[in-house]
């Protein structure tokens, strides 16, 4: 299903399941072809918050689903500014918001990324990063995409 987002780029948004049949919906950015041609863009960094542990948890309650959309149009907007990183893929479901980024430098990104957030509370997130040259990960989530 294509849809137009108020994020930078082009945007789909489909359902998917976890490993543990859970929704997760998925959305993917479709206009990275810039960033990907680009070596410089060979990390890929995943920003994680887990807004429940619970077994039965889907999706983030209305008040945490805002502020998750805040965070994501600051991020957006700081690296449409900069662009030393790509938002590629946001997943949401099963307790667990991804936003995942292909960047030119974790140090920078992670400057960025604190710099950006600062006027919000605290958030639970977690980063973690790993090379990812090919863009295996953007590959893999696209399999999600309805055509």
């Amino acid at each position: 299903m294509e849809e137009k987002d108020t994020r930078h780029g082009e945007w789909w948004t489909a359902p998917a399941e976890s490993d543990d049949g859970r929704l997760i919906i998925v959305s993917g950015r479709q206009d990275v072809e810039k960033f990907r041609s680009n070596p410089r863009f060979h990390t890929r960094l995943t920003v994680t918050w887990t807004y429940s542990d619970a077994p039965a948890a889907a999706m983030p309650d209305d008040e945490t689903a805002r502020l998750m959309e805040q965070v994501t149009d600051l991020l957006d907007a700081e690296f449409a500014r900069d662009p030393v990183a790509v938002m590629t893929g946001i997943y949401t479901g099963a307790g667990i918001r991804d936003w995942v980024f292909y960047v030119t430098s974790v140090h920078i990104f992670t400057r960025k990324l604190n710099e950006c957030l600062a006027p919000l509370p605290l958030l639970p997130l977690t980063l973690s990063a790993e090379e990812d040259p090919d863009w295996a990960e953007y590959d893999e989530m696209n399999e999600a995409k309805i055509v």
